[in-house]
Parts: structure tokens; sequence; C-alpha cells
């Protein structure tokens, strides 16, 4: 159990509260049962929090995408600046309550983060829009961690989005211990391989930033890499840069282990890059390895545990 539950934002519907338009909610047990152990949730509800009845007239968005209105299906009453006025209120409200993250609700015209339905003037939908309080609150926190819950059950997008809070935390954690430049450089050093497993190309680019870490102001730089950081871990890793960090730790081992041990370590690497196993398997024999024979560099990694193990992510 987390000693400190980290606070994410979260519609409320997802949470069990009956405030959709039709008076009935979209509990998620796993929101609410496996990572409520961990996070703390923050409840939105835009449509009733900026003063609209539980149940409702259902609304949609129409006309232009990239500034779609908000309407009401039936009888056409258009809410849009009634919800941007209370979001403008709301975020301000959510910014000192040092949020990690936020999950929405898939498909909703407030609060859909991807492929929401805008209709056209002919009445015609497609999915191309953002829920006007989804759009708000990504423009006013664009470096949080965003999800929609229909997403999460897709492994690879859970595991992402959950890495990446996590390492936002740890982060937060450093800058809440003073912004210096060796807390900044030893920050860097314990995620090297869990940078190089989403993008190799941006891990050179923030070595180069912290390598320049006495020419730039502190507030500056942690800004500077605090976004770079983030942006690095929203790229997927893929098997194959994991297969890279997998061998990049094996040469650590390459004057310590066995033939045996060698060719036990790669036939697990070779498993998983087959996807005949996950990656937990070559992780455990690697850690095995590691309080075996003992490599300080490779134990401070939190490539290793980027995450509780009790999420089972990997």
């Amino acid at each position: 159990m987390a000693e400190r539950r980290i606070r994410m934002g979260i519609s409320s519907c997802l949470l069990g509260e009956k405030v959709r338009y039709d008076g009935q909610h979209k509990h998620d047990p796993y929101l609410t049962g496996t990572l409520g152990r961990f996070f703390e949730w923050v409840p939105v509800c835009p449509e009733v929090e900026c003063g609209l009845p539980v149940p409702r007239e259902a609304m949609r968005l129409v006309g232009d995408p990239d500034h779609p209105r908000l309407v009401t299906q039936k009888t056409g009453i258009d809410h849009t600046d009634r919800m941007q006025a209370w979001a403008r209120k709301r975020l301000r409200e959510l910014e000192p309550l040092d949020l990690h993250g936020y999950v929405f609700k898939r498909a909703s015209p407030s609060s859909g983060l991807e492929r929401v339905k805008v209709y056209d003037a002919s009445g015609l939908p497609r999915k191309v829009g953002v829920g006007i309080w989804a759009r708000a609150f990504t423009e006013h926190f664009p470096l949080l961690p965003a999800e929609e819950e229909g997403r999460l059950h897709d492994p690879a997008l859970r595991e992402n989005f959950i890495e990446r809070v996590f390492a936002l935390q740890r982060f937060r954690e450093t800058v809440a211990h003073g912004r210096t430049r060796a807390r900044l450089v030893e920050f860097h050093a314990h995620h090297k391989l869990q940078l190089m497993a989403h993008a190799p190309e941006k891990l050179r680019a923030l070595g180069r930033l912290v390598a320049r870490a006495k020419e730039l102001p502190a507030t500056e730089l942690y800004e500077r890499y605090q976004a770079l950081f983030l942006e690095t871990l929203a790229v997927h890793a893929t098997v194959r840069k994991h297969v890279n960090v997998l061998q990049h730790m094996l040469g650590y081992f390459k004057r310590s282990l066995t033939a045996d041990e060698k060719a036990e370590l790669l036939e697990a690497i070779d498993r998983y890059r087959a996807e005949l196993a996950p990656l937990v398997v070559p992780l455990t024999l690697l850690g095995h390895y590691l309080r075996k024979h003992g490599e300080p560099y490779l134990a401070m990694q939190t490539y290793l545990a980027p995450h509780p193990i009790e999420l089972r992510l990997r």
C-alpha cells in the first residue's frame, strides 16, 4: 500500500456517482479498486458542476471540430459559454491540489479526450473532436498524464499512463527537496534505463540538458527537464526498445555470469522478444543476478520498478 496516495482528477461517473444525463453512472471497478489503493481521486462532473440537472437532455458537439459548440440534442440549447465559464473557474480551483494526472470519460462531449463525435451542418458525425472540459484541462495542464478510462483496458496504454504518473510523483518529490544541479543529475541517473526504453534520442537530449545545468537558472533548468522528461515517457515503450535495455543491462554482467547463466538470460530475453514470455521473466532473472553479483548502477535504476509491483503491469 502506498504511504501517500497520489491525487488524480477523474470523471465523477467513473467512481459510481449517478451524474450522467440519464441519471446513471459508469462505475469502473479497476479505477476504484486496483488503482484506488494508490490514487486519491478528485471527482469532476462538468455538466452537474456547471449547473445542469440530473437527469438532463443529452448533448453533443456540433460545428468546427477545433472550436465546437456544446448543444442539446433535441431542443438545440447551446451550453458552450456556460461550460467554458465554469471550466475557467474549476481550473483555478484545481491548481493548488497538486494533481498528477486525470482519467476522462470516453466519448463524452464534455470529457472525451479524443475521437469524440462532432456533428456537421448536415447532422453527420465524425469522430474528430475533444470534449469541452477535456480540451480546457489539457491546455491548462499540458504536462499532466491524461487518459480515457476505455483506453486503460489496453495493457500497454494502461502501463504507459501509470508509469508516467509515478514518474511525475518522483520528480515532484525531488523538486520538493530543492532545485539543485546535483539533485537533478542524480534523478536523471536513476531514470536513464527507463527513459531508454521509451525514446533513446530524447534520453540523449535530456543528458545534454543536464550537462548544461550550470548554464541555466535552477527554475528554468527544472522546468525544461520536466517537460522533456514527461514527453519522453509519453512515447510508448516497445518490445524492441525493452530488448535493447535488457541487453544493455546484460553487458554489466559479462564478467560475473557463468556461461550457463548468460545463456539462460539470453534465452529469457529471446523468449520475451518473440512474445512468448512477459517482460517480468527476464527482469526477474536480471534481478536475481543483480542481488547475487551486485551492480550499484543497475540497482538504482527505476526501470526495474517504475510502479508498484502490486499493480502487476508487467
